[in-house]
């Protein structure tokens, strides 16, 4: 699909709406003159464009001291996606956050100085709150890469994975599969707090049962002790739930699932569920949770990109790297497509959504995301997708 600027300026909002939406999904990939594979998967990368003082100028801001692999990995990510285009007309302005508050925001003034349109970054919360006054008071917007919805506003957009959009995707799919009661292990942290007000609210709205919620503190010694209460629940001939929440990250779990072992936890009859933090290899092997069904992005996608990550760099990317992959190629695309009012929050925040190598996507205009997301289950050792990821966003 060729688009141009001027195919998305009719006069009417409503048209120009309508268009916006015809478009919006074809984004990344009219960009590149070809099919979204074509990014992500279909043709070797070409070199590294040569630093341009032209162009489009993005500012990216990243914890490249202090904050370890990541921070690379998300750099190397966001300059892979520049190689895949030809011509991007575009200019990456890197600055580092020194993964601090006080760093990202002078890490903003510094790219916005330098003439940056839009930002892509920082990772960590608080940075993205540094970071969004200087850009709010310059009047450019952001795309965050942090998890933590709190820090999204009009404006300030996350590209991030939210655990709102996956626990609603797992507990609307268990529910279509007939489970009617459920019980939660959930982390007493800020992502367990996050996931808990969601899944509460997601089983409330469908009328299931809440038969449990138990949190833990992340530590492995007090973990046993959480189990062991939501046990009479989840466990044995007489458990009242039919499915068992478990949002938390991949090096808890192997401890989790030793102590739902001792309680003689039956998967197959309390089913495991949980959200991507559990889209990790070492998980696909828990004996405990086989049969267990999490939310996450088609796994395809990541698989693409990371095999495009490694025959550029000789290295595998960190699992959020293509965030700043899908950022850049947005910019890319919409400074392509979009004409002056490319960055626009009219432009960002439409409801048809965009095309990355994690699968649909859509801004909202408080700043969170949707996801079209899969449903997977771990078969022995190994993850089957049960439910594929939506084509299209619902309205």
């Amino acid at each position: 699909m060729d688009v141009t600027a001027s195919d998305v300026r009719p006069s009417s909002w409503a048209t120009r709406r309508r268009i916006l939406g015809a478009v919006a999904t074809g984004l990344l990939t009219s960009a590149c003159g070809g099919t979204l594979g074509s990014i992500v998967g279909g043709e070797e990368p070409r070199p590294a464009p040569a630093p341009s003082t032209g162009g489009v100028k993005v500012g990216l801001i990243l914890p490249l001291t202090g904050g370890g692999a990541t921070g690379t990995a998300l750099k190397n990510a966001a300059e892979l996606s520049l190689a895949q285009f030809e011509n991007p007309n575009v200019q990456l302005i890197v600055k580092d956050d020194r993964a601090s508050p006080e760093g990202a925001r002078v890490a903003a003034q510094e790219a916005i100085n330098e003439g940056a349109e839009i930002l892509l970054g920082p990772l960590f919360a608080a940075n993205v709150q540094a970071a969004a006054q200087v850009a709010r008071a310059a009047g450019r917007p952001i795309i965050a890469f942090s998890s933590d919805s709190t820090v999204a506003s009009r404006g300030v957009y996350l590209l991030s994975f939210l655990p709102e959009n996956e626990v609603e995707r797992i507990v609307e799919y268990a529910y279509s599969q007939g489970k009617r009661s459920f019980a939660a292990l959930i982390p007493d942290d800020a992502y367990g707090a996050v996931a808990n007000a969601a899944f509460q609210n997601a089983v409330s709205r469908r009328g299931a049962r809440l038969a449990a919620v138990q949190t833990f503190p992340t530590d492995r010694a007090r973990i046993q002790a959480a189990v062991q209460a939501i046990a009479p629940v989840a466990a044995g001939p007489a458990a009242q739930a039919d499915a068992l929440f478990i949002p938390t990250r991949g090096d808890l779990l192997p401890a989790i699932a030793e102590q739902l072992g001792a309680i003689n936890f039956n998967a197959s009859r309390v089913r495991p569920l949980g959200t991507g933090q559990w889209n990790e290899a070492a998980v696909f092997r828990i004996p405990q949770l086989q049969g267990g069904w999490f939310a996450a992005p088609d796994p395809a996608g990541f698989d693409n990109f990371a095999q495009r990550y490694r025959a550029r760099y000789n290295a595998s990317p960190t699992r959020i790297a293509t965030l700043a992959y899908d950022a850049t190629s947005l910019t890319v695309a919409l400074a392509r497509t979009q004409g002056a009012r490319r960055f626009s929050d009219e432009v960002l925040t439409n409801p048809s959504g965009f095309s990355g190598s994690d699968g649909l996507f859509r801004f909202y205009q408080n700043g969170a995301n949707e996801r079209a997301l899969a449903v997977n289950e771990i078969r022995n050792g190994q993850v089957v997708v049960l439910s594929p990821a939506p084509k299209s966003f619902a309205s």
